[in-house]
């Protein structure tokens, strides 16, 4: 169904099935297929294909070329029921592909305030948070977690299942093979610990103590102690309690593909 306020080009393919909400905008020559869901007030640029069981939320932008929702290129996918889901607000750039789950997550996700860069690939069961910037070409492999607030630079390569911590930063280039723990800034290679993400903690609002508090935790864990579980039980007992400790020491204790290496 077609909202009555939807503005659909009559050079665009639109599947009688789709549901186009209030004020979506459908450029020439996009191709939207069966089972597609646009929120209200998204554009669809020129080009661009969505197909699969999408749903797309409000006020979103793709650009022209990119291809949503497509069938995973895992050899276990046998034709399951998957989908993707993309929340509010969120820009995909020119070229960018999205492809839907396996029957192992049935869904991969993309949140909302995201900014999904041109020649980005995100793979099946992907789930991505909320507020995450992917630079140019960031290639993302099947099953991979990606928490809010991190920011990937460009020609970043992320091996399957690895998990992203919140409010992490990681430079162009990289090769992401293990966890990479939440706050933090990572580069070189193999990929290591350089710091706090100092800069992106405080735009995004955290004060002086909290951030100092936060690299305490982290030169307990990568610079004070050499061993990763005696680290862990240092930082339990000597450091404040407090809800980032908490964060920081949980992904840890999860990370059953082991985190990435210190400075030295």
């Amino acid at each position: 169904m077609i909202h009555d306020t939807a503005q659909v080009s009559g050079l665009a393919h639109v599947d009688d099935s789709a549901q186009i909400g209030a004020d979506v905008v459908v450029e020439p020559f996009a191709f939207i297929g069966p089972d597609v869901q646009l929120g209200a007030g998204t554009w669809v640029g020129p080009n661009s294909t969505i197909v699969g069981n999408t749903k797309i939320g409000r006020d979103c932008k793709l650009f022209p070329g990119c291809a949503v929702g497509a069938a995973s290129q895992d050899l276990k996918y046998k034709g399951e029921p998957t989908t993707v889901e993309i929340g509010d607000r969120t820009s995909i750039r020119e070229c960018v592909t999205i492809h839907r789950a396996t029957a192992d997550h049935m869904v991969t996700r993309v949140g909302s305030d995201c900014l999904i860069m041109a020649y980005v690939h995100v793979a099946h069961d992907v789930q991505i948070g909320n507020h995450v910037i992917l630079a140019n070409s960031v290639n993302v492999a099947g099953h991979v977690v990606i928490e809010d607030h991190v920011v990937i630079e460009g020609m970043v390569g992320i091996q399957q299942f690895v998990r992203i911590g919140e409010h992490a930063f990681i430079a162009g280039g990289s090769l992401v093979r293990k966890n990479v723990p939440p706050y933090i800034k990572a580069a070189r290679e193999p990929l290591s610990y350089i710091g706090i993400n100092g800069i992106g903690l405080r735009r995004r609002g955290f004060d002086i103590d909290r951030i100092q508090a936060i690299e305490d935790i982290y030169r307990t864990l990568y610079v004070l102690n050499n061993n990763m579980s005696q680290a862990v039980k240092a930082a339990e007992l000597e450091l404040p309690t407090s809800e980032d400790k908490d964060v920081v020491l949980s992904f840890i204790r999860h990370s059953d593909k082991g985190i990435v290496r210190g400075p030295f």
